[in-house]
């Protein structure tokens, strides 16, 4: 009577084995079934970025455009005409030409602006300046009409609000030059044996 419960327990274990294999069996038949091929399709985009950069020339001559800013050459000293003395005088009248272009690596038209504009010295408020588009550096003259840029009796140290100009790209080669005729005036109250420097900043913003 002491042999049955053996024999069942032995019955049980191979039943149990039996299952526990035929898991494993199934296990590796999973794993046949889920296997899959596969394959990939890449797609790439390049993006080249056009070239942009505004030069300024204080005579238009081709060789003499620069980057005339921090990170080039610094500002252009522009070459005023003085009158028949070697100084200014209450009520002279000077004018110089400044020239800025889009250079030949540009692709993009431009639209430029007076965005700054400061004076240092004891008589920057004995001088005011105004600007006119003309046709070229040696049309630049004290007395010189054109499109007006900055109306003339402006303060030296400011930046007035003014109608956006237009410099075009050309194709392959240096763009159209425009040029600006700075035209600086002094009062009554100029002092004698003072010096006055003044500063103007135009930012050129691409358009399509």
């Amino acid at each position: 009577m002491t042999e049955a419960p053996t024999r069942t327990a032995s019955t049980r274990s191979r039943k149990i084995k039996a299952l526990l294999a035929g898991g494993l069996v199934l296990g590796v038949g999973a794993a046949v079934t889920l296997a899959a091929w596969t394959d990939q399709e890449w797609a790439e985009g390049i993006f080249g970025a056009g070239s942009f950069n505004i030069e300024g020339s204080t005579s238009g001559e081709e060789g003499s455009f620069r980057d005339n800013n921090p990170d080039g050459t610094g500002p252009a000293s522009l070459e005023f005409e003085l009158p028949t003395s070697t100084n200014l005088y209450p009520g002279a009248e000077v004018a110089a030409p400044f020239v800025v272009r889009l250079d030949a690596e540009t692709t993009y038209n431009a639209s430029l602006e007076l965005t700054e504009a400061s004076a240092t010295g004891d008589n920057s408020e004995a001088l005011t300046y105004g600007i006119v588009r003309v046709p070229s550096a040696a049309d630049c003259t004290a007395d010189a009409s054109g499109t007006e840029i900055v109306e003339a009796g402006t303060a030296l140290s400011s930046a007035p609000d003014m109608d956006a100009i237009t410099l075009e790209a050309g194709e392959g080669t240096a763009g159209d030059p425009v040029t600006l005729c700075f035209q600086v005036t002094a009062d009554e109250n100029l002092q004698q044996n003072q010096s006055t420097t003044a500063n103007w900043q135009f930012v050129g913003t691409s358009v399509e």
